[in-house]
């Protein structure tokens, strides 16, 4: 890319007027602050209590973290755009939030895949639950989501790096979006498109076909217990689980494989808002909510102390 540093991004959200951009500050602070509040009480929670120190909470935990991590990436930038009115990015501006942005993202759907084996262990296997995922797996695991996210997105950075741009790009959204910065671009990329393809295929469709194959082994297990309240408690365990991930890769596929014509531009940015923000800031806490019994010993014993 040619003088990068003369090159800005002009982001456009929600194609707003300028009475509306306070009520509009108000709505994604308040989301902000309610996420990370929630995420970090969960995080705390587990933390102190080591009655949580199992799998199932550490990838809870994990969780949360990477929400944090996804919603800061977007927001705050957000924010300051609805406050200042200055809707200018630079390249390192952008790209940054474009590798963080996807790093978190591929976070994410990879630990929602974990997830969900997590439940499949503990329900067909819980026997041997402890044994397959056990304290040095499950930190293997964290490393190696970590690492496999940072690589992912350090290679649409570098792709990004060989795209060529006019000196000003209009972005009709609320942030920095790979696919948007493509198609403004001059000109497309080979190799682009097949990474697209490639992290369909490993950050989608593998991990939602290994999660369907779970559950129906799951519910085959389920509908063998004899106890209609047996059944509802096992079930209820990963129902959460199956929720959060149905939100997840049904917002996902809506914004990113449905066309959107340029009049219906505004859809698409909430659909965005829906997944990027809303969902990782209120919706994983509370679905994803800990064990009543356990979660209410924890939080009495947290205050105490």
């Amino acid at each position: 890319m040619d003088n990068q540093t003369s090159i800005k991004f002009h982001i456009l959200p929600f194609s707003l007027e300028a009475k509306d951009k306070p009520l509009i500050f108000g709505i994604f602070l308040a989301i902000y602050l309610t996420g990370i509040f929630l995420n970090l009480a969960v995080i705390a929670v587990i933390c102190l209590d080591v009655h949580l120190h199992s799998p199932m909470y550490v990838f809870f935990c994990n969780l949360s973290s990477i929400d944090i991590c996804y919603t800061t990436v977007v927001i705050p930038n957000l924010l300051y755009i609805l406050l200042s009115g200055d809707d200018l990015l630079s390249v390192t501006q952008c790209f940054s939030q474009i590798y963080f942005f996807i790093a978190c993202a591929s976070a994410e759907v990879t630990l929602l895949f974990v997830m969900g084996f997590d439940r499949y262990v503990a329900i067909c296997y819980p026997l041997s639950y402890h044994r397959i995922l056990n304290k040095k797996i499950c930190i293997l695991i964290t490393v190696i989501i970590w690492i496999a996210a940072s690589f992912n997105s350090f290679l649409y950075f570098i792709l990004l790096l060989r795209l060529t741009f006019n000196k000003v790009v209009s972005i009709k959204n609320f942030f920095c979006d790979i696919m948007d910065i493509f198609n403004a671009s001059c000109g497309g990329s080979n190799e682009f498109n097949i990474l697209i393809y490639a992290d369909l295929v490993v950050f989608g469709l593998f991990p939602v076909f290994c999660n369907v194959l779970s559950y129906v082994n799951i519910v085959r297990v389920i509908v063998r217990i004899k106890s209609k309240k047996g059944r509802r408690k096992t079930f209820s365990t990963c129902l959460s689980h199956l929720i959060v991930m149905t939100i997840y890769y049904s917002t996902c596929s809506l914004v990113y494989v449905m066309p959107f014509p340029d009049n219906m531009v505004i859809m698409k940015q909430i659909l965005s808002v829906f997944y990027n923000i809303a969902v990782p800031s209120a919706q994983k806490p509370r679905v994803y909510r800990l064990r009543k019994l356990k979660s209410e010993q924890a939080i009495s014993k947290v205050v105490k102390d």
